[in-house]
């Protein structure tokens, strides 16, 4: 099961006891996933939907808060849209649903954005309107980089009083329009969180969760895997350019090396791949990183040194283009 699917389900078996609040999920879902119809003079209210539970959520609200019958139609999914849909409809008593549901205002014009009595309604019946545009049009996407939890919306004036809803209890959310479709978006990851948690869908916030840290701590290990890899290519790059100077600093100085430095350049000779601190380790008796550098630096110096006294090519001559890009 989605995402998506997951929390409708939860969403559509949530018990309301508040009169107020399922009011306002009524309203919510009506305004997001139907419309008004005038059929032969009567004003006729459908809702499409995506699931038969949200359906029948649906219809027990109705029937129960205002005492309105309705029938749902089943709708089977084409090659366009997948899945069946379900329609349920108000046909006897549509306009007394519609005004007593605030879809009509006083004067019998639809109402663009949501009810005024649900704009101005406390803060559980502004959750619970977001419970019902969810229902009806939400969908929630996998965590990662484009995360997101998203309501389609009927119109801009509709969009903007979900995001002003949303900002009552703290979570910030976005209106656009997409192609033509206005949308309500939120993408921060602990916004969705605090979204999923305010509407009840308690078991899928956790399982949204889950795969959030699992992909989170997935991808701070590649990322910590490839640092690791850059800095060891680094490394072994810095060290083969170190040896290819060394070998010309001794055809440089021929026999003028003292000791001490020919030791610490026959060492990087040696062991190309090792890191000064295992080139310390490796000397007798054993060096500091900080001591094995300073000599090999001494001795590189000595022989740039006598390379531009004679005007000779010094010990970067032989260094190819990838060994000078570190």
């Amino acid at each position: 099961m989605s995402l998506t699917a997951t929390v409708k389900d939860e969403l559509a078996r949530l018990q309301i006891e508040r009169v107020s609040a399922r009011k306002s999920e009524v309203a919510a879902t009506l305004r997001f996933a139907g419309g008004l119809h005038i059929i032969s003079g009567r004003i006729v209210i459908e809702a499409e939907l995506d699931t038969g539970i949200a359906a029948r959520r649906l219809r027990v609200a109705i029937a129960e808060v205002y005492g309105h019958a309705s029938e749902v139609i089943v709708v089977s999914g084409g090659a366009l849209r997948r899945g069946n849909r379900y329609v349920v409809r108000v046909v006897k008593d549509g306009e007394a649903l519609a005004r007593q549901t605030g879809l009509l205002d006083s004067r019998g014009r639809p109402v663009r954005g949501l009810p005024p009595q649900v704009v101005s309604a406390s803060l559980t019946d502004a959750v619970a309107a977001w419970r019902g545009a969810f229902l009806a049009r939400g969908s929630l996407t996998e965590p990662g980089r484009s995360s997101s939890l998203e309501v389609t919306c009927p119109g801009p004036e509709a969009a903007l009083a979900l995001v002003g809803a949303a900002r009552r209890f703290d979570v910030g959310a976005k209106a656009r329009e997409v192609r033509g479709v206005d949308r309500v978006v939120i993408r921060d990851g602990d916004a969705i969180s605090a979204m999923l948690t305010r509407m009840g869908a308690h078991e899928a916030v956790l399982a949204w969760e889950e795969r959030r840290i699992r992909r989170e701590v997935r991808g701070t290990a590649n990322r910590l895997a490839n640092f690791d890899d850059a800095n060891l290519r680094r490394s072994a790059q810095a060290a083969v350019a170190a040896g290819a100077r060394v070998q010309r600093a001794f055809e440089i100085l021929g026999k003028d090396v003292p000791d001490h430095l020919r030791q610490a350049g026959t060492l990087r000779l040696e062991h190309k791949q090792a890191s000064l601190e295992e080139l310390g380790q490796l000397s007798e008796p054993p060096l500091t990183k900080d001591a094995i550098a300073g000599r090999i630096r001494r001795l590189l110096a000595m022989a740039d040194k006598q390379a531009h006294e004679t005007g000779v090519p010094d010990t970067e001559a032989g260094l190819t283009p990838d060994m000078l890009d570190l």
